[in-house]
């Protein structure tokens, strides 16, 4: 900002009425088109209200179908710059502290993205921020390809073709993003680059959030709702949730094309209601969740979601910052949409490994052959390891391996530290005993095989084989006398 204002020639002392001069250029060159197509701004005296209610609204009221809807305008906290007078050095000086000022939020209908918005921050240093929905677009894909489908909200209980709407979806991965939110920028600030004229500044793009949701269809909604009592059950006993939300769902009217071969009745009653259920496990700011997304007459949507939002403990094999032809090794995941594909893959394989692990419900594996082999001393290395007793000591741990919030990105010696031992270590040494007992286990686990380490990392995953042995044996612990008894007639 130093620089910004020394080769403006802006002396700190009318660094106010500078900002707020570019700011009130900004709104008006950022509400030109919106005004120009004589398309409504709405001030918000809340934020409790509902932006994207509030817009679907007049989108349906004024008939848009594409381009832009309208613009809300919101006074919220921001990251900026202020001026003020240091006591010690008796000179102004140029800090980033949180203030607020106004957002501007541009709701379109976009030729590729179809319903999103986009958020410009008015006062230096003029931040974006740009929501975007894979399955919105996904819609846009599919009907520019005359690909028959069926919409329900955010999901698609029929559709024509699956493999080939797969295949569009994947494409979404193939785009080069830095210039299509160029793009954006450009159309929420028409004025950057007379504002920047003597100072170029151009958006590093990061992503805040992600959600990655792999949506599981059947064709006879009584099959989802026999099957997912006891997908939940699963989760909260298995794999150890502690975050069960209900919540009301609806549904609502179904759009895109009916299949020709359908005879019967595709409800739309705004009118009814169902109680649903969705649950969740979260570590570190990340998390996965299940939920019934959708019953309808053409089918009916079980969803597992990914959200990552702090990739701290996230890896991606890249070269070193500011080497890109350096040697490639595993290194933190960064924000920046460099490593966008990553993020993707380490989604889908949580929901994939997510959705495995429910499978289990499912199986018609006894548990006598699934836990057989743990009842055995086993040869690991080169040394005789004990057998597991996992309806004794070894229980516990079988349970936290097996934690939803896992199937993320696996555990460590020091996730099940947490778990065991909740408090601080108080001396080196206790920490040490800690780090060696967990060491054991893991060990233990990875010697019959409930176990792998990821390469080159100090991560561990469970197995398919694991996955199986501990929901049968987990399930069995958590069922009742009376819920046996019948099976052992």
């Amino acid at each position: 900002m130093d620089i910004y204002l020394a080769m403006n020639k802006v002396l700190r002392k009318d660094f106010g009425r500078h900002v707020q001069q570019v700011s009130e250029r900004l709104k008006q060159a950022s509400l030109a088109e919106a005004v120009k197509r004589g398309r409504p701004v709405k001030y918000l005296t809340s934020p409790q209200v509902d932006k994207e209610a509030l817009v679907r609204k007049i989108a349906t009221q004024d008939g848009i179908r594409q381009g832009l809807i309208g613009v809300l305008t919101s006074v919220e906290l921001c990251r900026s710059f202020e001026v003020y007078r240091n006591r010690e050095t008796k000179q102004l000086d140029l800090v980033q502290r949180w203030r607020k000022c106004l957002f501007l939020y541009h709701y379109s209908i976009h030729p590729r993205w179809g319903f999103m918005h986009a958020r410009i921050q008015t006062w230096f240093p003029f931040s974006i921020q740009v929501c975007l929905n894979g399955r919105e677009w996904l819609a846009r894909q599919m009907a520019a390809a005359g690909l028959g489908f069926v919409r329900q909200d955010n999901c698609f209980p029929w559709v024509k073709d699956w493999a080939r709407a797969q295949r569009l979806l994947n494409a979404q991965l193939r785009v080069k993003w830095a210039s299509r939110l160029d793009e954006v920028a450009r159309q929420l600030n028409p004025a950057h680059e007379a504002i920047f004229r003597t100072f170029e500044a151009r958006y590093y793009w990061t992503t805040y959030q992600s959600e990655w949701a792999t949506d599981v269809v059947f064709r006879r909604a009584a099959t989802l709702r026999r099957l997912y009592p006891r997908l939940l059950h699963h989760a909260m006993t298995t794999l150890g949730s502690r975050d069960v939300m209900r919540y009301l769902g609806r549904r609502l009217p179904a759009g895109g094309e009916v299949p020709k071969n359908f005879h019967g009745e595709v409800v739309s009653d705004l009118r009814e209601r169902e109680e649903g259920v969705r649950i969740k496990h979260a570590l570190n700011g990340n998390s996965v969740k299940l939920y019934d997304k959708a019953f309808t007459a053409l089918g009916s949507v079980l969803r597992a979601e990914a959200t990552l939002h702090n990739g701290d403990d996230l890896r991606v094999y890249r070269p070193r910052e500011g080497d890109p032809q350096g040697a490639r090794a595993w290194r933190r995941m960064r924000r920046g949409i460099a490593d966008l594909h990553r993020r993707a893959e380490i989604s889908r394989r949580a929901t994939e490994r997510y959705l495995d692990a429910l499978a289990e419900v499912d199986d018609d594996t006894t548990l006598e052959e699934l836990i057989r082999r743990l009842g055995q001393r086993r040869q690991w290395n080169g040394r005789s390891v004990r057998a597991l007793r996992p309806f004794a000591e070894d229980r516990p741990w079988l349970e936290a391996v097996s934690r939803g919030e896992f199937t993320l990105n696996g555990f460590r010696n020091r996730d099940l530290q947490r778990i065991f031992f909740p408090q601080v270590a108080p001396t080196r040494q206790e920490a040490r005993r800690r780090t060696a007992r967990v060491g054991y286990r893991l060990r233990l686990l990875r010697a019959h095989g409930l176990i792998r380490k990821v390469t080159g990392t100090h991560r561990y995953q469970l197995t398919t084989s694991a996955r199986k042995a501990i929901a049968a044996i987990l399930t069995a612990l958590h069922s009742s006398v009376k819920q046996l008894t019948p099976l052992a007639a």
